[in-house]
């Protein structure tokens, strides 16, 4: 049996981890279940999977968490130490899916494990890719990208000539603003925003793909997964998210991923990998699609894109800022503080002030994205003022 710990179990990507791990009891021996505030599912979780550990970020769930799991054997823990005590158990298989600055500490512990680590923590490469890879370098880790383009793009590479790539394509829905006017996303409001017209996410997360950030930071993580230059990574919009990724070569060929947009399908991948793990996602049916299409991004509509390359172009600490600073900038607007427009030309502001000063160290990325954070927040509150 395989033993596995999920880092972030109650959030999205968690619980679909959890719901394939509960469907085939026989092939994985859970370690650790590392949730955010929710002790009653984390609980409900453990108990289901047989974990033998459990542990919740939010400290002052401690108790509720070992009092749900009272008498059953599992072993309980809280707050920031006690998660990275939890990466850093045993186990052949860890999913990273603990999203922000809070899931650096614990995806770095895991991967100094040298064992399989699947990456669905953006800001593990975006924030710390330097001190990340340094890491899987030393240690022999495995870095599975979970992430659905990426992930294709894995595949795509399978038989490991990258050698002879010319260039890679991420894919992108476009999300709910794909035909606005600048008009229309200078109106749009926080509900509208969080309507994908694809996929079911997060709050945060929806908001990234309405502004084309979330692929932006996907672009800077492809970067550093695959080891490739700027100029050799596209974005194209795709808006029926069947074909997830392409890998261009030098010879011409073109191989593409696709799937039905499930995030079943890429963490099942990652969860067996090298083998294949059965799903109940939707398989898909090219007849019934009937057409698939593409377009180039509008960068003067959606100027994250923009930032993001200039950002990772910068090196250093700028992709470390850029997402802190539009974390802070996503949430100002969620709270009605700014407006949409406002979220990128927030991020740029903070990039233009801090610059791209050198990283070496996780504390030098916390200093830092605690820093842009401060900025960014004191951006927004005077805005809304």
């Amino acid at each position: 049996m395989k033993s596995v710990t999920v880092l972030g179990s109650t959030g999205s990507v968690g619980t679909q981890t959890v719901d394939l791990l509960a469907a085939s009891p026989e092939r994985f021996a859970v370690r650790a279940l590392v949730g955010g505030r929710n002790a009653t599912l984390l609980a409900e979780q453990a108990r289901t999977l047989r974990a033998q550990h459990a542990v919740i970020f939010d400290a002052t769930q401690e108790a509720a968490l070992a009092e749900a799991l009272a008498g059953s054997g599992i072993t309980t823990g809280a707050g920031p130490e006690a998660v990275v005590a939890a990466a850093a158990l045993e186990a052949d298989w860890t999913m990273a899916a603990i999203t922000g600055a809070a899931g650096l500490a614990p995806t770095l512990a895991a991967i100094r494990r040298g064992a399989a680590v699947a990456l669905a923590n953006k800001e593990a490469l975006v924030c710390a890719g330097a001190v990340m890879l340094n890491a899987v370098a030393a240690s022999g880790a495995t870095l599975l990208p979970v992430d659905s383009e990426h992930n294709a793009i894995f595949q795509a590479l399978a038989d490991g000539n990258r050698d002879a790539v010319e260039k890679i394509v991420l894919t992108a829905s476009g999300g709910p603003f794909r035909s606005a006017t600048l008009e229309e996303l200078a109106a749009a409001t926080p509900e509208s925003a969080r309507r994908h017209p694809v996929w079911s996410m997060g709050a945060k997360i929806s908001i990234d793909s309405a502004t084309m950030m979330n692929k932006g930071l996907e672009l800077i993580e492809a970067a550093r997964l695959f080891g490739l230059h700027e100029t050799e990574i596209d974005v194209l919009i795709h808006p029926q998210s069947v074909v997830h990724g392409l890998v261009y070569f030098r010879d011409g060929s073109v191989l593409a991923q696709l799937g039905s947009p499930d995030m079943r399908i890429p963490i099942a991948h990652t969860l067996a990998w090298p083998q294949r793990l059965p799903t109940a996602a939707p398989r898909l049916d090219l007849a019934e699609r009937g057409r698939l299409d593409f377009e180039k991004p509008d960068e003067q509509r959606f100027p994250a894109l923009r930032l993001a390359r200039d950002a990772l172009r910068a090196g250093a600490a700028a992709p470390t800022i850029l997402s802190a600073a539009n974390e802070v900038a996503v949430d100002a607007f969620m709270a009605r503080r700014i407006g949409f427009l406002d979220i990128a030309a927030t991020v740029a502001r903070v990039l233009d002030a801090l610059g791209a000063p050198p990283l070496a160290t996780l504390d030098d990325v916390v200093a830092i994205d605690a820093e842009a954070r401060r900025l960014a927040e004191t951006m927004t509150v005077a805005r809304a003022a």
